[in-house]
């Protein structure tokens, strides 16, 4: 699990470059949609709607795009019917890859999902190749600043499952039900994390060497820059050096 967390702090830590900002935000305007779509316009009965609304924020989103997206969510205003799709498949080296997409046009998303990954090493796997490695937990992940013995105190009693050391990180993961109280716990304590998502974590890992890693991390890329693409999930492992020379 820890190449993958340590990609998102890196990625997170870069921020957006401006040419993509545009990119993101329509990222977020799909998910805020389906979110609202699901569960409804409050954040307040809507665990997944609060969650991607602090990220679109945290991005410096518009407020008055984040209302329109919950709007057209709930029905108020006409706008694209979404669907989610999950893809399943293989990058270098065998590792598993789960690619969560959102789109309006299925048929597209597909063929250019398919094409992106024979290009980029990668194949598509047949549904539920991969998908059973993985499980869907909360995830936090901390810059090591913020101190393990008084993050661990905190995260534990607010229900957190695991805190890890993962070279200059620190990892906290929880069930489900956990997340939002784990999260408010940090916030009140003034714990900031890098990120805090629902992910699916893999249950091992595979470890890549330098060349392998450099495929795997430009797969990654690729994937994360289609406009369809929400989330992307692999499990591989890339020590910590590799990764800041390569990201």
């Amino acid at each position: 699990m820890s190449g993958h967390n340590k990609w998102s702090s890196i990625k997170h830590k870069k921020g957006a470059a401006d040419a993509k900002r545009g990119k993101l935000f329509s990222k977020f305007i799909k998910e805020i949609t389906i979110a609202a779509r699901i569960g409804g316009g409050d954040p307040d009965h809507n665990p997944r709607l609060r969650t991607i609304l602090d990220k679109a924020r945290a991005a410096n989103m518009p407020n008055d795009n984040v209302a329109r997206a919950i709007k057209k969510g709930t029905g108020e205003l006409e706008g694209s019917t979404y669907e989610e799709i999950t893809f399943e498949g293989y990058g270098p080296s065998g590792v598993a890859l789960l690619v969560e997409t959102t789109t309006d046009n299925r048929n597209r998303t597909v063929a250019e999902i398919r094409h992106l990954l024979g290009k980029m090493g990668g194949s598509m796997g047949a549904a539920g190749c991969v998908a059973w490695m993985f499980t869907k937990q909360g995830v936090l992940i901390f810059d090591k600043s913020v101190g393990e013995e008084k993050l661990m105190e905190v995260v534990l009693e607010a229900g957190a499952t695991d805190i890890r050391d993962e070279d200059d990180i620190l990892t906290v993961t929880t069930d489900l039900s956990s997340f939002d109280a784990v999260k408010k716990a940090c916030d009140a304590a003034g714990l900031k994390y890098v990120e805090a998502n629902i992910s699916m974590v893999p249950q091992n890992t595979i470890k890549l060497d330098r060349d392998a890693a450099e495929k795997m991390l430009k797969l990654m890329d690729a994937l994360e820059d289609h406009e369809d693409v929400q989330n992307v999930y692999a499990n591989f492992d890339i020590d910590s050096k590799t990764m800041e020379e390569l990201a």
